[in-house]
């Protein structure tokens, strides 16, 4: 056969490359638990959404255990302004009345966790959609005042994850907590996710953002921090290097590998199959946070 003519080895080379990166990977966590909150432009983009869909089903086919936690605040605003209701926040948190707090139920549990339950169970029977109400799944205790009806997680009950996940089904949570008397708060997304892979000793927990991840600066997305340990994290915190809407994240992040989660991984949303890039291959995208040991953190060039 001409040289010129023969068929190209080059795409067959390469598809048989990633699936053998990605074989030490899926040994190394069949059966572990993986959080992954999910939020952002992957929730709100189409095509995301579907990409999405497509990483948390073959995390499952694969042998993992995702379990899929979710907020849904774009939507909410969306729907309150629909109504004619203007949104406000404090420190980044929505003040949620009687009225806003009702649409808030209506969106996450009505809305938003059906879409992914639906865009889930288009590869089968995989996903089964639960909110913190359900068995008392996420038990909640009011924050400050003004904010009204938003919640602090005081407890998870893991029993009802455990069970879908016994199932071979993916639990996708909706984050509406709730207390004994029945009343329900609204509760913040990260927060719950933090929560619930510490209640599971998950192995990961995952955050979908629309950022690359930790920034050394924010205005340079070359300054990517790989790598950053729990009592690093609390030092940059404290420096002033870590700032804004980005504390009470990484906040969440030490608290979770100190709470018994192998390691947090904070990454952009934005980025086709983000969830596969960062969990099966050598590459790994984003920032892992790890309780240590307190090596020095490396930056991405």
């Amino acid at each position: 056969m001409n040289e010129a003519n023969a068929p190209s080895q080059h795409g067959p080379q390469v598809a048989v490359d990633v699936l053998l990166q990605a074989l030490p990977y899926i040994e190394r966590f069949r059966g572990s638990v993986v959080v992954v909150k999910f939020g952002g432009n992957a929730m709100t983009r189409p095509d995301l959404f579907a990409e999405f869909a497509q990483d948390i089903v073959l995390m499952h086919r694969v042998g993992m255990k995702p379990v899929v936690v979710h907020g849904g605040g774009p939507q909410i605003g969306e729907w309150l302004a629909k109504l004619g209701k203007e949104s406000s926040f404090v420190d980044g948190r929505r003040v949620t009345d009687a009225e806003t707090l009702e649409v808030a139920q209506m969106v996450l549990m009505g809305k938003v966790n059906a879409d992914i339950v639906t865009a889930l169970n288009a590869f089968g029977p995989v996903a089964l959609g639960l909110a913190g109400t359900d068995a008392q799944l996420l038990v909640a205790a009011a924050r400050e005042p003004e904010l009204g009806f938003v919640g602090s997680i005081t407890q998870v009950n893991p029993a009802l994850i455990e069970r879908t996940l016994a199932m071979d089904l993916i639990p996708v949570i909706a984050t509406i907590g709730v207390v004994a008397d029945g009343q329900t708060y609204n509760v913040n997304a990260d927060d719950a996710a933090t929560a619930v892979a510490a209640e599971l000793d998950a192995e990961k927990l995952i955050f979908l953002t629309d950022v690359p991840g930790l920034l050394a600066d924010v205005a340079d997305d070359d300054s990517l921090i790989a790598t950053i340990t729990a009592d690093q994290v609390d030092d940059r915190i404290a420096d002033g290097t870590i700032g804004g809407g980005m504390v009470p994240k990484m906040q969440g992040c030490a608290e979770a590998v100190r709470s018994g989660v192998g390691s947090v991984h904070l990454v952009d949303g934005r980025i086709p199959h983000v969830l596969l890039l960062e969990l099966f291959t050598d590459a790994g995208v984003g920032t892992m946070v790890t309780s240590g040991p307190a090596a020095a953190s490396e930056e991405s060039s």
